[in-house]
């Protein structure tokens, strides 16, 4: 029968993206930087709830206008919102803990692993109530990050034109001049770079 194709015929693969190794010292440094919660940065701490997406998105834009980036609303804007649907999509477990007083390190330590449970009644995926956006901005470059409490790998998914989901990375990858993830004791940052015009 034409157009009655089910779920499984249009399965999507998907393939866990490496994590960032070998950076250049830079933006290793900025990196670090953008983790460390005692670093000159601004934080947005995003709530297990749909409309957190475009409350990180608003806080971006304003963020970016008020350091006089506004050429970048645009392109960072898509990116936090694929970012922060991400995260509250996939990370799951229990909310992101602060061990260290310092902040978290990009290396070392225990890796938490959270556990996800899926369902009508959960529709954010157990989503961890400390999902932090986090910007960094030093002319003329800008450091996004999303950091949350699973350890898995973002999954990029092969392109499928008939799916609503499923390009968010390839977004990301298109409007960032740079992006990658790094495993924290406590879970992951996905980060995407950025050069004002």
């Amino acid at each position: 029968m034409v157009g009655s194709a089910g779920p499984r015929e249009h399965a999507v693969q998907s393939t866990p993206v490496p994590e960032s190794c070998d950076l250049p010292p830079r933006l290793d440094q900025a990196l670090r930087a953008l983790v460390d919660l005692t670093a000159p940065t601004v934080s947005f701490t995003v709530l297990p709830d749909p409309e957190s997406v475009t409350e990180a998105r608003h806080f971006a834009v304003s963020r970016l206008n008020g350091w006089g980036t506004g050429a970048l609303a645009d392109d960072v804007g898509l990116v936090v919102s694929e970012l922060v649907t991400n995260a509250l999509r996939h990370s799951g477990g229990p909310a992101f803990h602060r061990a260290d007083p310092r902040g978290p390190v990009l290396r070392g330590g225990p890796a938490f692993r959270g556990g996800c449970e899926e369902g009508p009644a959960d529709p954010l995926g157990s989503a961890p109530a400390a999902i932090r956006l986090r910007l960094l901005y030093k002319a003329p470059w800008l450091l996004c990050g999303i950091m949350d409490a699973s350890r898995s790998a973002p999954r990029r998914k092969e392109p499928d034109y008939i799916a609503e989901t499923g390009r968010g990375l390839h977004l990301v990858e298109s409007f960032s001049i740079r992006w990658g993830w790094c495993g924290l004791p406590q879970g992951k940052v996905v980060w995407a770079l950025f050069r004002t015009p």
